[in-house]
């Protein structure tokens, strides 16, 4: 019984000391990654401009590849709406909201499970030497105490799921290889 209490104790000190952080922490996060990709800026860029174009390297998308999906309105235009529910990825959707051509596209991504939040996602394709152009996908949000707690490991994990994509974006557009679901 004692080993019970000192395992309760400790847990309930953990929690404590998470709460009581959580108070000092930022409730904003971002997290970028970028990789060059071995293509010009404009095949570059017609590609990611294509929000249906994610189901084929997006590490979220190829999650669960039978999860409901469902496309409103005109894909590349402002105003198209991806939305999906799946057992494993939840439920949300993620909209055009701007396109600079040639540029950059924002997205608005709307979850509902398992949780209710909003956030920012843009992808930046940017011209190298020699036809590469380098691609950058930032994903922004916000968490309000106490799930702010948990901004630390959603940068780690939403950082190693955005490079997972974007490792799947450069073998598709290098290759013509669709990555294989996961």
């Amino acid at each position: 019984m004692k080993i019970v209490k000192k395992i309760l104790l400790g847990i309930a000190v953990i929690i404590a000391i998470a709460l009581i952080a959580g108070l000092f922490m930022d409730n904003e996060f971002a997290i970028g990654r970028e990789v060059t990709i071995n293509k010009p800026k404009d095949e570059v860029f017609a590609y990611v401009k294509s929000l249906k174009n994610q189901n084929n390297y997006s590490k979220w998308a190829l999650m669960e590849p039978g999860m409901k999906k469902e496309f409103r309105g005109t894909d590349r235009t402002v105003g198209f709406v991806s939305a999906w529910e799946g057992n494993d990825v939840g439920k949300g959707e993620q909209e055009i909201r701007r396109i600079m051509e040639g540029e950059q596209v924002d997205f608005e991504v709307r979850f509902e499970k398992p949780f209710r939040s909003v956030a920012q996602s843009h992808i930046r394709t940017e011209a190298l030497p020699e036809a590469n152009t380098r691609v950058r996908w930032d994903f922004e949000g916000r968490n309000k105490y106490p799930m702010n707690v948990m901004n630390g490991l959603m940068k780690w994990s939403l950082g190693r799921d955005l490079q997972t994509g974007l490792n799947n974006l450069k073998s598709i557009l290098e290759t013509g290889q669709i990555a294989e679901a996961k």
